[in-house]
């Protein structure tokens, strides 16, 4: 009797290991195929390839079956692993795969708006989520204070520590649908029946600097969909209050985003031209331009950037030092000059893919180098009431 149930319980094994060994070798195949055709590999050799190696994927995964004794992954865990460890053969890190979630976050993002409540999350040291308003967004106009403490949505107690992932996807949902908080406030505990709404990232902030006189100041956290829009009415309100005689143009931090975002937010300041040039693996070139008229003329700007300034905040910095002079000032950047193709797949994940690499203007190459700047800033010496960055600018533009 033990005999039969043994057999039986490795058939299983076997068919259930098939039929996951199927479906990855499917995928796998979807991107071999892709690939060989791109580099004009005969497809019919490649197939081969690949089928000769899934007897041995097979064989191993029947093993690990029969004798792990922990618990096995379900099936979608591992094609997500195997899509995963195939990928990280390419040596690229900007060639990777993003499982649904996360992917739908980066789509939102990207997007520049979402629906949701228009709150910040942060966890507090006891490992629970803290709110923060944002200001004329559904939490604040339903009575959310910075502070309050998540305890439940929808009824439903979050565990403890919180996870913000799961947390802000509860929360996030089709706008005009209704989630109840249930938020801890001191020793009280609120019910808030909160209408989602679309929410934009903002993207862009920027201020009249008091001393010296005439100076505007413009931060962009992100290049997205939203970024030139914005990016417009900053220009706009600090002309009108005679502060864009010099305009300081903050990059750090910022890790990029969308291209054709770059290559507006550079036509606020190039009067047309190129912006960049983009080679790819087969070698062939496209040129992106700016739009002919200015808004500020790039030699009115200074330029901050840092080692986290990279990808589109790249193409911004180099395109407006080729083309107009202007002075980057702080730290060299991060060397990210390389895009891709975003391809979303049948159950919301995605793979990003590099087919081609940026070049300045004049030519430079951005990935693995950076920019370097034209006045070197000494980060450490920044403190909560001194901006090193910020003042080495503002004694360049005077000179």
């Amino acid at each position: 009797m033990s005999t039969t149930n043994r057999t039986a319980s490795h058939w299983w094994y076997y068919l259930a290991g098939s039929v996951i060994a199927l479906a990855i070798f499917m995928i796998g195949a979807l991107f071999s195929y892709l690939y060989f055709q791109q580099d004009g590999i005969d497809s019919a050799t490649a197939a081969t390839d690949i089928s000769n190696t899934m007897p041995l994927f097979d064989e191993a995964w029947n093993i690990i079956k029969q004798d792990f004794i922990g618990d096995i992954p379900e099936s979608s865990t591992r094609t997500y692993g195997a899509i995963h460890g195939s990928m990280e053969t390419l040596d690229d890190p900007y060639t990777y795969f993003i499982e649904p979630e996360p992917a739908v976050r980066e789509q939102e993002q990207l997007q520049g708006h979402f629906g949701g409540i228009g709150a910040y999350l942060a966890l507090d040291e006891e490992g629970r989520i803290a709110l923060d308003p944002m200001i004329e967004r559904p939490a604040a106009l339903a009575g959310i204070i910075k502070g309050d403490i998540l305890v439940a949505i929808d009824g439903a107690p979050l565990p403890h520590p919180a996870d913000i992932d799961i947390v802000t996807d509860l929360i996030r949902g089709p706008e005009g649908t209704v989630v109840r908080l249930t938020v801890l406030r001191n020793d009280d505990t609120l019910e808030f029946d909160i209408e989602r709404a679309q929410i934009e990232l903002p993207s862009v902030t920027w201020r009249a600097l008091e001393e010296p006189a005439g100076y505007g100041y413009i931060r962009l956290e992100r290049f997205s969909g939203l970024t030139d829009t914005e990016l417009s009415q900053a220009l706009q309100e600090l002309q009108a209050g005679n502060a864009a005689q010099t305009l300081i143009l903050d990059l750090r931090g910022n890790p990029g985003g969308l291209l054709d975002s770059a290559v507006a937010v550079s036509g606020r300041f190039l009067d047309g031209g190129p912006v960049l040039v983009e080679r790819q693996s087969d070698g062939s070139e496209q040129t992106f331009e700016a739009t002919p008229g200015v808004d500020v003329d790039a030699a009115n700007v200074v330029l901050l950037l840092d080692g986290g300034t990279a990808s589109a905040s790249e193409i911004v910095a180099g395109a407006l030092r080729d083309r107009a002079g202007t002075a980057l000032i702080g730290e060299t950047s991060y060397g990210k000059g390389s895009i891709q193709r975003i391809h979303r797949l049948a159950d919301e994940s995605a793979v990003h893919v590099t087919f081609a690499r940026w070049y300045t203007p004049n030519g430079h190459l951005i990935d693995g180098q950076g920019l370097s700047p034209d006045i070197v800033v000494d980060p450490t010496a920044t403190s909560e009431d001194y901006d090193p960055f910020l003042q080495a600018a503002i004694e360049h533009s005077r000179r």
